[in-house]
């Protein structure tokens, strides 16, 4: 199934969502990657406020190149994900509805997907520069020590994206592999 979703997201909006299933993002999505994730936490560890409301948000696990005249955003493809796992179950404990990245969750996030009603997308790998026509402005919020890794707001508009990891437990890498292997026997 494809679907189209406007952030924020809500319950109702993931509760459809299976893992395989494709989606259309628009609205606002925030980028973050690990330097940036762990500082989020630091700042719940310390009781803190975040610098944006993260309820019902989708954090997008990329670093931008520099925008080429005229354009909000470079070429923006998805980091590996692995690398903000202890990070994750954290922000999803406070509010955080989706994650856009490439590859495998721990068994801590899923377990957290499931628990607290969140979804992990994943964006197509070597697509960065046709990812980027879908982002329409891109706002630097915080962190700009970072460069790339800075969290940046951005506005987008049909960003394109399959669910992985859905709030049942449904997980496609794994059930990909599972089909390959009794195809393979």
């Amino acid at each position: 199934m494809e679907y189209h979703l406007t952030t924020p997201l809500k319950n109702e909006d993931i509760a459809k969502l299976k893992a395989g299933d494709s989606v259309k993002i628009t609205g606002v999505i925030y980028t973050a990657r690990d330097a940036a994730h762990a500082r989020l936490v630091k700042l719940l560890e310390e009781g803190k406020e975040l610098p944006v409301d993260i309820k019902g948000q989708i954090i997008y696990y990329v670093g931008p190149t520099p925008a080429k005249p005229g354009k909000p955003i470079g070429s923006a493809g998805p980091t590996t994900s692995y690398r903000m796992d202890a990070y994750a179950p954290a922000l999803i404990n406070v509010g955080l509805k989706g994650m856009i990245g490439k590859g495998a969750r721990s068994k801590e996030v899923r377990d957290a997907m499931v628990s607290e009603k969140a979804v992990y997308f994943a964006a197509v790998g070597g697509a960065a520069a046709l990812i980027a026509k879908s982002i329409k402005k891109s706002e630097l919020i915080t962190y700009e020590d970072l460069g790339a890794e800075a969290l940046r707001r951005l506005e987008v508009v049909d960003f394109p994206a399959i669910v992985i990891n859905d709030i049942y437990g449904g997980d496609l890498y794994q059930e990909g592999q599972a089909k390959w292997n009794r195809l393979d026997k």
